[in-house]
């Protein structure tokens, strides 16, 4: 074979080996596609069963975008937090606000700023109003309103009007229909308020005077059907929140959280670990507002000593406590069908309770659901502030009535004691550790 035939025959074997080889490596790179294409399916399918499995949706998507699961939402607590509007270092605004992400339940109590919280009325003077408390500090106001619904409220969130403001602007401005035409204007307070009633978007400044609004000018007031002087306010107020969070929690502003958290980390004073409300944002926003339950504080204004005050009704705080802030398992009982109370004589166990939680509110509250279950009160009086929820079984009764009383008055402890002329003492405490 001739030189140049050998050259030939080399070149060709070369050049089919090249061929050979970029084939194969089209073949391995077809391969690692398809095979990133199957991971990025497998990755999407994953994402959608437990964006699905998360309830689909926004909330799905949110849920699963910061690691929740479908078990997630049955083990968060009931969110309670104490909201306060401060104007020159006072509250204008006292609500109780509670969010159940389990059962997408959330109610407001408006607390009247000029609520009695002294202990006497011939003495009273105007720092026995629970808004000049938030001077001592916002945790001795925290505690106020706990004695005055009996509830244990953990979180206090206070709310500059700075703040208010900016976030009104924030989200676009909130659509609302003003009640009446106000008019009124304070030197002192720096507050200028000029609104004509009517459907209208109002901005931060607008919002704010709408929300501080009391009376015009010429001392005339919102209608008396309406609820006059404050229990107007606290009614505007509540109306207007409702319509601030649907705006705040619909599509084109959700994704603004962190323009949010920036005017909250401006101007929100708090003790609430903002990592932890993250967890119940992706179920607050299918939240329908119009459930949201708002009520106030029940009571009568009255004068002492001179002084205007309100002063709440205790007994129909504790109703209102039960029906709207409460679990609503442990207000009908539910818990309790399980155990076996069948040939126990309920109206024959006598019960004392002791209230140590400095709350009538409280007090009335497991006082009326014991008697719902057939037990006799005996007797009720006051004792010094305990922290604690004790049972003391001082009688020969039986242990399902001991387990059904444990829940009904929400105790931590079952204890024995000496036999006194009742057959159960129920201390109260004021916590629930």
């Amino acid at each position: 074979m001739k030189k140049e035939d050998k050259y030939e025959n080399k070149k060709e074997v070369e050049n089919k080996k090249g061929k050979n080889k970029k084939k194969k490596k089209r073949g391995v790179a077809k391969k690692i596609l398809l095979f990133l294409l199957l991971v990025i399916l497998v990755t999407i399918g994953i994402l959608a069963y437990k964006v699905h499995q998360n309830g689909g949706g926004l909330s799905g998507l949110l849920a699963t975008a910061i690691g929740h699961n479908q078990e997630t939402r049955k083990n968060l607590p009931k969110m309670y937090c104490l909201l306060l509007g401060k104007s020159l270092e006072l509250t204008d605004t006292i609500i109780v606000a509670e969010y159940d992400p389990q059962y997408q339940q959330a109610s407001m109590l408006s607390i009247p700023r000029d609520t009695f919280v002294g202990t006497s009325r011939s003495t009273a003077t105007p720092s026995d109003k629970i808004n000049s408390i938030y001077c001592y500090s916002p945790e001795k106001l925290l505690r106020k309103v706990n004695e005055l619904t009996g509830l244990n409220i953990k979180y206090y969130l206070t709310v500059d009007t700075s703040a208010f403001r900016e976030i009104v602007d924030a989200v676009g401005g909130v659509t609302f229909n003003v009640p009446i035409d106000m008019k009124y204007d304070s030197n002192k307070q720096k507050l200028h308020i000029n609104l004509k009633a009517g459907e209208q978007l109002l901005d931060g400044d607008k919002a704010e005077q709408l929300v501080r609004f009391r009376h015009n000018n010429d001392g005339s007031t919102y209608p008396y059907s309406y609820g006059m002087e404050d229990l107007g306010r606290m009614k505007t107020q509540r109306e207007f929140l409702k319509a601030l969070a649907k705006k705040t929690l619909s599509f084109e502003n959700i994704f603004k959280i962190n323009e949010f958290l920036d005017i909250a980390k401006k101007y929100v004073e708090t003790n609430m670990d903002f990592d932890a409300i993250k967890d119940y944002i992706p179920y607050a926003v299918d939240f329908k507002l119009e459930d949201l339950q708002a009520q106030h504080l029940p009571g009568t204004p009255e004068y002492a000593n001179t002084y205007s005050f309100y002063f709440a009704d205790e007994a129909e705080t504790a109703e209102i406590i039960d029906k709207f802030f409460l679990n609503p398992v442990i207000e009908d009982n539910v818990d309790t069908s399980e155990i076996d109370t069948s040939g126990i004589e309920k109206d024959k166990i006598k019960v004392e309770i002791l209230n140590g939680s400095n709350s009538v509110a409280k007090l009335e509250r497991i006082k009326k659901r014991i008697e719902k279950a057939g037990y006799t009160i005996q007797k009720t009086s006051d004792i010094a502030i305990t922290e604690r929820t004790v049972i003391i079984n001082r009688g020969d009764i039986a242990e399902a009535a001991q387990e059904e009383l444990k829940l009904l008055a929400e105790a931590k402890t079952l204890s024995s004691g000496e036999k006194t002329e009742v057959d159960v003492t129920i201390i109260i405490g004021s916590t629930d550790k």
